[in-house]
């Protein structure tokens, strides 16, 4: 399993509509065969920044993420919003093990 955590920086008063944007970008990414779990979560203290959690079966499936219509729509449509290029961290699954991701997805 691969998860990548997105750090998201949005300009004041973008929020609403990032949300908006980004929650539809999501519905369609978790139907993806390869996604395991893709959240947007945003920070108590700060409303502007923003973080995905994205969890990918395998690399083909990261791959096929980034050619999805609903990427790049998301893509283009939250680039002015930006208050400063998005950050992706990289990180591998410890625990729980790949097998029980299938239990807790729901």
């Amino acid at each position: 399993m691969r998860v990548m955590h997105v750090h998201i920086r949005v300009k004041p008063g973008n929020e609403e509509a990032f949300i908006n944007a980004t929650e539809k970008n999501v519905r369609y990414s978790i139907r993806e065969e390869g996604i395991v779990r893709f959240d947007l979560i945003q920070s108590v203290d700060d409303p502007s920044l923003f973080m995905l959690v994205e969890v990918y079966r395998h690399e083909e499936a990261v791959a096929s993420h980034k050619k999805s219509s609903h990427y790049a729509v998301w893509k283009d449509t939250v680039a002015d919003m930006m208050a400063e290029p998005r950050k992706a961290l990289w990180y591998e699954t410890v625990f729980p093990e790949p097998a029980l991701w299938e239990t807790i997805r729901a």
